[in-house]
């Protein structure tokens, strides 16, 4: 990897007029901006069709995509919807934020609209669609046509003969929600469609995406629905161990995040089969694949799935350099970044060094009291080149809001580390910011919200809360000459100018 910088702006929070970032010409508009600012990547979070909470790493299946990032603007010019009928859904409640039950109830609504229009059966590319992603198109497609025949319950209350996956089961019910499950499956067409133009067009400008990718997928899935002898299940084929983190310095109890865990021992039975063909899935959407909570596959916290909290988990040990060495055979050299990030061993770090993979250093993390062994591997001096560094991801504070949370012995320290004699913020903001792009690591990314210097009120995610997360939306006129010029400065003077 040579080196770089990029950008970190999840897709949902590009500007645009109807309720939510999508692939709109916003999404073009955007692309310029880092062409234009001589970067290299743009780095966004996973992509999938988001669940409970709003989540993109809760997703109903981690190989399909978010309807709600189809282009209302280009079905209107594909003819499929009116102007007037988009503006009458009443989207755009407030340019800033994301209304995710309107867009459920609304933009749902014109998405099936625009399928009732579409004469995309007559395509070839449809058949061709369908065909090359019938490993997981059906049981998705199905999944979600049950799920609404069922008021969106999940799958665990259906009946059983449909909840078990019994083939009979699923051709009843394919046949009775014929219509639903083409929906569905139209939607996918056309998400695909549209993202190959946006993706084709960033490459023609050099730039070159980051796609995210959960090491875990979501209970209520059609991945653990129609794969469920891939997890870890009790003799009644209940799940027994969900995912979580231990107890640290930042939560007593640990982080409980109930995901279904892998039995490593049937993925390697099957050859990792599912793994290749979810890595394989990611190659034809991403250039570099972020695999989240990459430390799992070294170990992973088991939590006993009947318990409230994380307390009582135990560590079990993933399969390693095995799943690895398997994807390499299948799949090729894949570019991916493995987030190593939160209590690291020294068998997560040589699991890294093992696959070559870059690691992620957080800058923020290097000045955090609560983890003061921890803290001291995110401090710049210590980097290698093959790493990427951040001054915050998705789920930390906006640079700005988090100096507003540190202890004032912890800005102090930040404040001589960077040679700041300011109390301006915005000035520690520009600094942390060139700090990371002055570092060694070969690639740099920069959340949006920091090249702007703005508070929390622009934070993508809280981990561990709900109710206010992945709703953040920039302006459009942030993208101003000025912006442009900082940084651009900031590539010339670190060497990280992209042709």
């Amino acid at each position: 990897m040579m080196r770089a910088s990029g950008i970190l702006m999840p897709v949902f929070s590009l500007p645009g007029r109807y309720g939510i970032g999508c692939f709109s010409d916003a999404a073009y508009r955007f692309i310029d901006f880092l062409k234009e600012t001589k970067q290299k990547y743009w780095q966004i979070l996973p992509v999938g069709p988001t669940g409970y909470g709003d989540s993109p790493y809760q997703s109903f299946s981690t190989f399909a995509g978010n309807p709600y990032f189809i282009s209302l603007e280009k079905l209107i010019g594909d003819g499929l919807l009116t102007e007037e009928e988009c503006d009458a859904a009443g989207l755009e409640t407030d340019p800033h934020s994301i209304d995710y039950g309107l867009l459920y109830s609304k933009r749902m609504a014109l998405l099936r609209t625009a399928f009732g229009r579409s004469r995309h059966r007559e395509e070839a590319d449809y058949d061709r669609f369908c065909s090359e992603n019938a490993y997981w198109l059906g049981d998705y497609a199905l999944f979600m046509a049950v799920k609404d025949a069922h008021g969106g319950a999940g799958f665990e209350s259906w009946e059983e003969d449909i909840r078990e996956y019994r083939p009979e089961a699923r051709a009843r019910w394919e046949e009775e929600l014929s219509e639903e499950v083409a929906f569905y499956k139209y939607i996918q067409y056309e998400f695909l469609k549209e993202y190959r133009e946006v993706r084709s067009y960033a490459a023609s400008k050099g730039i070159l995406i980051i796609g995210d990718i959960p090491i875990y997928v979501s209970h209520d899935s059609a991945d653990f629905w129609a794969h469920r002898h891939l997890f870890m299940l009790d003799e009644r084929g209940r799940i027994r161990m969900v995912a979580g983190v231990p107890p640290d310095g930042f939560s007593a109890d640990g982080q409980l995040w109930g995901n279904p865990l892998y039995d490593w021992k049937k993925h390697a039975e099957e050859g990792y089969d599912w793994w290749i063909r979810r890595i394989g899935k990611c190659r034809e959407l991403f250039d570099v694949i972020r695999i989240d909570h990459f430390r799992g596959f070294d170990e992973f916290f088991a939590v006993p799935a009947e318990d409230s909290t994380a307390a009582n988990g135990h560590w079990e040990k993933g399969p390693g350099m095995e799943l690895f060495r398997a994807i390499g055979e299948h799949c090729g050299e894949t570019p991916i970044i493995a987030e190593d990030l939160g209590y690291v061993t020294d068998s997560v770090r040589q699991l890294v060094r093992d696959t070559g993979f870059p690691n992620m250093k957080v800058l923020e993390f290097a000045f955090d009291s609560r983890d003061s062994t921890g803290a001291a591997e995110y401090l710049p001096f210590r980097y290698q080149r093959n790493c990427v560094v951040y001054t915050g991801t998705h789920d930390n504070e906006t640079v700005k809001g988090w100096l507003d949370s540190i202890l004032p012995e912890e800005l102090q320290q930040v404040k001589e580390f960077l040679d700041v004699r300011t109390e301006d913020p915005d000035e520690i903001v520009d600094k942390m910011v060139m700090t990371a792009h002055a570092s060694v690591a070969d690639l740099s990314i920069i959340p949006l919200q920091d090249y702007l210097r703005l508070d929390n009120s622009a934070r993508i995610n809280h981990p561990s809360t709900q109710g206010t997360n992945w709703k953040w939306r920039t302006a459009e006129d942030v993208f101003t000459p000025d912006l442009k010029r900082r940084i651009l400065k900031l590539m010339k003077l670190y060497g990280r100018e992209s042709e």
